[in-house]
């Protein structure tokens, strides 16, 4: 293993880490009143608060285990219905998205599914006050060769969109100025350059639209 990808796999590690603080916190904090909470209506609005701690933390973990992990358990190909449980899960969370899907087939290879979840990631923050997730994907023929096409579109009211992970996916970010915001996007470049595919976005007042062309064996 590189030093180059020994700090992709800590920011990696960092940013999982960070998206999990909150929900984990929030059980140890309710565990805390649970012990303390005479009232019953209070005790049982502890139990209410930790389940739904509990479920975000096992959504997000289960997200993260496809997304930046190695899709163990799986064959070459994953079927549909994991990444989309996953992401459907988070957007459940969210409470202010509405995910619409448009998939082709019944799997895809690895590569890709841990490309449109990372693209996905990356349109659910962007949609801080809301919105729409579009996510589509489909094998198709591309200069002769099969390819996996995979879009996303995240639309709302307000888009916020960090230029500097924009620079992450089309790989004009500098190694040196990467953090745990830009890792997963980052990856994801590496994964797509390195199959001979290719990654490009679109940002608009009310849309950022993310692509991927990757080749399929």
């Amino acid at each position: 293993m590189t030093p180059a990808s020994l700090e992709l796999a800590s920011l990696l590690c960092s940013r999982l880490c960070h998206d999990l603080l909150s929900p984990v916190g929030a059980l140890s904090n309710g565990l805390e009143l649970l012990a303390e909470e005479k009232d019953p209506d209070m005790r049982q609005r502890c139990f209410e608060l930790l389940e739904q701690s509990a479920r975000t933390s096992a959504d997000k973990l289960r997200f993260f285990r496809l997304a930046f992990g190695a899709g163990g358990g799986f064959g070459e190909s994953i079927p549909w219905a994991e990444p989309r449980a996953v992401v459907d899960a988070l957007v459940g969370n969210n409470g202010r998205i509405t995910a619409n899907w448009a998939l082709s087939g019944d799997s895809m290879p690895k590569p890709a599914v841990k490309t449109l979840l990372n693209l996905a990631l990356i349109a659910i923050e962007a949609l801080v006050r809301g919105g729409t997730l579009d996510i589509a994907a489909e094998i198709r023929e591309a200069d002769g060769k099969p390819g996996c096409e995979i879009v996303v579109r995240a639309a709302g009211p307000r888009i916020a969109f960090d230029p500097v992970v924009g620079q992450a996916l089309d790989g004009s970010l500098p190694t040196a100025s990467l953090s745990s915001k830009t890792a997963p996007a980052f990856m994801i470049q590496q994964l797509a350059a390195g199959m001979g595919g290719v990654l490009q976005y679109h940002l608009s007042a009310d849309a950022l639209v993310m692509g991927a062309m990757l080749p399929v064996a």
